[in-house]
């Protein structure tokens, strides 16, 4: 069995980035915010203004070397990023003897979602003129390599 993790949201922090003694391994570190609607009875839950009242979560994010690499050049605070990964859960005792617990997903491949340009069609054309925006991804690699590939809409 597999400890498979997906999320998707935004930076909430500058990615950080350290190498190990002997600067063998690059260890790159960011805190991801994912959102979601609250749910009351089954529907979703508004305020005084009618605004959805959203519940956000905090999860940090680790990489390793290349990928860590790439998400510290490509990546910043509020960047919407698609993180696959797994979990993995870590037990220490602070410096005042109480046993302390963490979880963190350590990042395989990580998507940072790039914006193109919006295209109109030209005004001479018989078609209705409207705007539409294509969604593109640089998918991060573990080699440090960036790619163009075309998401889903």
């Amino acid at each position: 069995m597999q400890s498979i993790v997906i999320l998707a949201g935004n930076i909430g922090q500058n990615p950080e980035a350290r190498t190990t003694k002997g600067a063998i391994t690059q260890i790159t570190n960011f805190s991801l915010a994912t959102s979601r609607s609250r749910l009351s009875e089954g529907r979703v839950m508004r305020d005084d203004n009618g605004y959805r009242v959203m519940d956000t979560e905090w999860h940090r994010i680790t990489c390793f070397n290349g990928l860590g690499k790439t998400v510290t050049e490509y990546c910043e605070k509020g960047m919407k990023v698609l993180a696959h990964g797994r979990i993995h859960y870590s037990k220490w005792i602070d410096s005042m003897g109480i046993d302390r617990y963490g979880c963190e997903i350590i990042a395989e491949t990580s998507l940072a979602p790039r914006s193109r340009p919006r295209v109109k069609t030209p005004s001479w054309s018989t078609a209705t003129t409207r705007s539409r925006s294509e969604e593109r991804c640089l998918p991060l690699r573990p080699g440090g390599t960036a790619r163009r590939v075309q998401c889903a809409p």
